[in-house]
């Protein structure tokens, strides 16, 4: 123990390896499976990806305001006990979002029906389609159990997917058929053609029904109880029409006001912890703690995965099975509240350069080379962020369990650990931009890959390139970045790239792919997000070459020469550490 316990550096790194690792623990419990709830409550994808999006867009800008106010106003551990307590409530507002199909809780729990999904299959139109029956049709006809419908040509499924002879020759096997189809109207013991509604699409991709069409003569004319019921059918799907409109704008206000709560939380404790250990120049320790971020991480999807396919039908009477998800988070987070009592927060006020941020921005503008990865890490966000919301959908359709899905996040996550003590290796061989070139290769490899899945467990072998496309093009970027800030804009410009133009890019591709997906699918988004990183890469590597090499000043050498004048003794400036060092630092930089 020093004399001052502000300054316990053993004790402050201690806890906050503990506090990464109980907060990367709780965000793996939900952030990864999140789509997956959002898909079990009934929201198709273009509702989905404009959720993300905008959870997305307010940790951009919301979380460094947040952590700016803390710092100024010295309210730092207040922000973090806050912040906690906050996210708890918030994410047991979700569990009271009711979902679209009732009986969800009855087919998880259905031994037959484990693997089934339970939501509406990628978010392709909703198109109820009542086609009138033929004149020949035989009573055994009308009426048809669900299972039947589909076969019969020209029936529309509730996922807006015609079924029928189409139907085999489809290009995507993959995509999934509810169970739940509309059948015709028509009352028992009779064979009158069934009413016919008037249907269109909604901006989001919904069905908004009309009543049914007055009958066109006498010969059309139906017993008054048919005409009841289709009055009833047709009222019931303008009011599941209006629910799911209301599910969307509940989900959207809870996700937003949970993410305000919750996303100050990380710049907050890594600004104190920084702070801290400059007081004492320790800041070297500082960058071994995203180590345990990945560890905790590993550690939420796989232990929730895990605890969902054991506990679920136990756990949850009624609505989706994704709720353990945020009991889960909930309890974790009261674990990450007690640690924060002993969190490290320097009590002095840091004194560093003004316009930080200000200053970044400038230096951003002024150099080509940092426009160029600036624009890398937005693409790499938008392309990233497919993956992250609509990779388990993909994967739910083949049949895949959450335990599958938590073990290909967790392959990815130790690939970029056991990867890094040969970070400087890689740099070294490939330079920076050959680095970079990798990412994103690697990038648009799973992208393709993504697009021709073929089982459940086919998606496991390419998770090992997210060490490459995530972890190595970081990497890359990081060093870049060091070499060109100037002082005082290091960790501005860090937080800016990894803030501010990845979550944009986040944002942004999140609301595009919900569309592409709805339109086209998600072989079809994937295949789009390789061509695109590709496209980027040739013209990354095109203009990369021209630009003009940037000199750095050798500092070493001019010490040097400024010791020989002064000195004749080559031994002596030889013995200077400072020389040493410098020349080591210089020697290991590469381009």
């Amino acid at each position: 123990m020093s004399a001052n316990p502000q300054w316990d550096i053993s004790r402050a790194l201690g806890v906050a390896r503990l506090f990464h690792l109980v907060c990367a623990v709780r965000d793996g419990c939900v952030t990864p499976f999140l789509t997956l709830y959002l898909r079990q409550l009934g929201l198709t994808a273009p509702w989905v990806g404009i959720l993300m999006g905008s959870k997305h867009l307010v940790t951009a800008f919301w979380a460094p305001f947040c952590a700016f106010l803390a710092k100024s106003y010295q309210k730092r551990r207040v922000l973090l006990i806050g912040s906690l307590l906050g996210s708890v409530g918030a994410s047991l507002l979700m569990v009271l979002i009711p979902p679209q199909d009732k009986d969800l809780a009855s087919h998880s729990c259905n031994g037959s029906n484990r693997m089934a999904t339970t939501g509406v299959p990628l978010g392709v139109t909703r198109m109820v389609n009542i086609t009138r029956a033929p004149e020949s049709a035989s009573p055994h006809q009308v009426g048809l159990p669900n299972r039947l419908v589909g076969k019969r040509p020209g029936i529309l499924a509730a996922s807006g997917i015609r079924t029928g002879p189409a139907d085999k020759g489809d290009p995507e096997p993959h995509r999934h058929r509810p169970s739940h189809v509309v059948d015709t109207v028509e009352g028992p013991g009779t064979t009158s053609q069934a009413p016919s509604l008037l249907h269109h699409r909604s901006s989001f991709g919904e069905v908004s029904t009309a009543g049914p069409v007055p009958p066109e003569g006498p010969e059309l004319g139906q017993p008054s109880n048919v005409s009841a019921a289709g009055r009833e059918k047709a009222l019931a799907l303008a009011l599941s029409l209006g629910g799911l409109r209301w599910t969307f704008i509940f989900s959207l206000g809870t996700l937003v006001f949970w993410e305000l709560l919750s996303a100050p939380l990380e710049p907050v404790a890594d600004d104190s912890l920084y702070e801290y250990l400059d007081f004492v120049d320790a800041t070297d320790r500082y960058r071994s703690l995203w180590v345990w971020r990945l560890l905790g991480t590993s550690a939420g999807v796989c232990g929730i995965a895990a605890l969902v396919g054991q506990m679920d039908c136990y756990l949850v009477t009624r609505g989706p099975r994704g709720v353990v998800h945020f009991y889960g988070y909930s309890l974790v987070s009261t674990l990450a509240l007690l640690v924060s009592t002993a969190f490290p927060i320097p009590t002095c006020r840091w004194r560093e350069p003004s316009h930080r941020t200000i200053k970044a921005l400038s230096l951003l503008g002024a150099s080509p080379r940092l426009l160029l990865l600036a624009f890398t890490a937005f693409l790499a966000g938008a392309a990233a962020s497919t993956v992250q919301n609509f990779l388990f959908w993909h994967m739910e359709d083949h049949g895949s369990s959450e335990l599958v899905m938590g073990f290909s996040v967790a392959l990815g996550l130790l690939g970029e650990m056991l990867l890094h003590p040969f970070r400087m290796a890689l740099l070294a061989k490939l330079t920076r931009v050959g680095t970079v070139g990798l990412g994103l290769a690697c990038l648009a490899g799973q992208m393709i890959y993504y697009s021709f899945l073929w089982s459940w467990w086919s998606v496991l072998p390419v998770q090992i390139l997210s060490a490459l496309s995530h972890g190595a093009l970081w990497w890359a970027v990081e060093a870049w970045l060091e070499d060109l800030a100037t002082p005082g804009t290091e960790r501005s410009l860090r937080a800016m790239f990894q803030g501010h133009l990845y979550r944009g890019g986040s944002s942004l591709g999140s609301i595009v792919a919900g569309f592409v997906v709805m339109h086209s699918g998600l072989a079809v988004l994937y295949r789009a997000c390789a061509v695109a990183l590709l496209l980027w890469l040739a013209l990354f590597l095109a203009i990369q070459a021209r630009l003009p090499r940037e000199q750095r000043i050798n500092y070493s050498k001019l010490l040097t020469m400024e010791m020989s004048d002064s000195s004749d003794s080559e031994e002596g400036t030889e013995r200077d550490w400072l020389v040493k060092a410098m020349r080591e630092e210089h020697s290991g930089r590469t381009d």
